[in-house]
């Protein structure tokens, strides 16, 4: 595992115990500057190595939840010497020859992996499991979305830096464009100046990996993303337009058959789901369903970015290939 000093690597770890994966042994890596270090498995102390591409000998599967840098740098040494790897990193989602996959949409793509597959965005991973029920049964043609996404979207240093700024109101922003406290960012992740579209980095990828995991390339994906005071748990509001005319209770019961989806929709009594519902969980959440045209479908859907839209996505990718020992 490379990057298991990180938030999203410890949470492999406990993920990886509460689903008791069989593994013969682990191998925990991270950069220089974080080897040395002792992570907990199965109460036994294990000491982080510097990920090398000799740290990849004898490996079955490399998870890589480090930053995109050593991803690049160091994916395709492990897959050299015989390594399946599962990126968490953008790096290789949308690179042709690499499967992006979330099992309950798409694990026959892992059918056609050449020793690399690509877990997809946070955000993304949240969307597409409410998009996938609605759009095996009325077809998508476009997809309206503001995600509202938690410091946790930025690792440690978001969680972190949120924690000093509730309790210093003078706290400055260096993780975040600006201060987070008491405020909601219309940014996620940095614009391109190169670009004339006026997406962020995040924006993009919902729309690119979105399309990608869907098979849909040509789906109209019109995203905000939007940063908010919450430590863990991306929300979004989504709306869809449909090539087939839209049946509300039709579509409510696609998404309550969905594996991983759970709908919590009754409004008229505060039930509905919020990112506080979700944290800690790996369901996907979906409520405030309503139909707003013959062919227009409006929701709310909350996913704990960290589980689901990482961890647990990464390790399910390794349950579905069937190759845990």
């Amino acid at each position: 595992m490379v990057g298991a000093t990180g938030v999203v690597g410890e949470l492999l770890l406990r993920i990886l115990e509460q689903r008791q994966t069989r593994l013969g042994r682990l191998r925990p890596l991270a950069s220089a500057r974080s080897a040395g270090q002792i992570v907990r498995f199965h109460d036994a102390d294990l000491q982080v190595v510097e990920a090398t591409p000799d740290a990849f000998v004898d490996i079955d599967v490399v998870f890589f939840a480090a930053t995109g840098s050593l991803s690049k740098s160091l994916a395709p040494a492990a897959v050299e010497r015989g390594a399946v790897v599962i990126d968490k990193s953008s790096t290789w989602r949308m690179a042709e020859h690499v499967p992006l996959v979330v099992p309950e949409i798409n694990a026959d793509a892992l059918e056609r992996h050449q020793g690399l597959i690509a877990c997809p965005n946070c955000s993304t991973i949240g969307m597409v499991m409410a998009l996938a029920p609605l759009h095996r049964v009325f077809g998508l043609r476009r997809v309206t979305v503001t995600t509202m996404q938690a410091a946790s979207g930025a690792g440690r240093n978001g969680i972190d830096e949120l924690a000093r700024q509730l309790a210093d109101p003078h706290a400055p922003a260096t993780v975040f464009p600006r201060r987070l406290a008491g405020d909601v960012l219309p940014q996620c992740d940095s614009f391109d100046a190169t670009r004339d579209d006026g997406l962020t980095a995040e924006e993009r990828k919902l729309v690119e990996e979105t399309r990608k995991i869907l098979g849909l390339p040509e789906l109209e994906v019109e995203p905000t993303c939007v940063r908010v005071p919450v430590a863990v748990g991306h929300s979004a509001s989504i709306t869809i337009e449909t090539t087939a005319p839209v049946d509300l209770a039709a579509a409510r019961q696609a998404l309550a058959d969905f594996a991983g989806v759970r709908v919590v929709d009754d409004p008229a009594h505060a039930n509905y789901p919020t990112a506080a519902n979700v944290a800690g969980t790996d369901e996907v959440l979906v409520g405030r369903l309503r139909q707003t045209g013959t062919h227009r479908l409006s929701l709310w859907q909350v996913a704990d970015n960290l589980r689901k839209g990482a961890a647990t996505n990464a390790v399910q990718i390794l349950e579905a290939l069937g190759i845990e020992r």
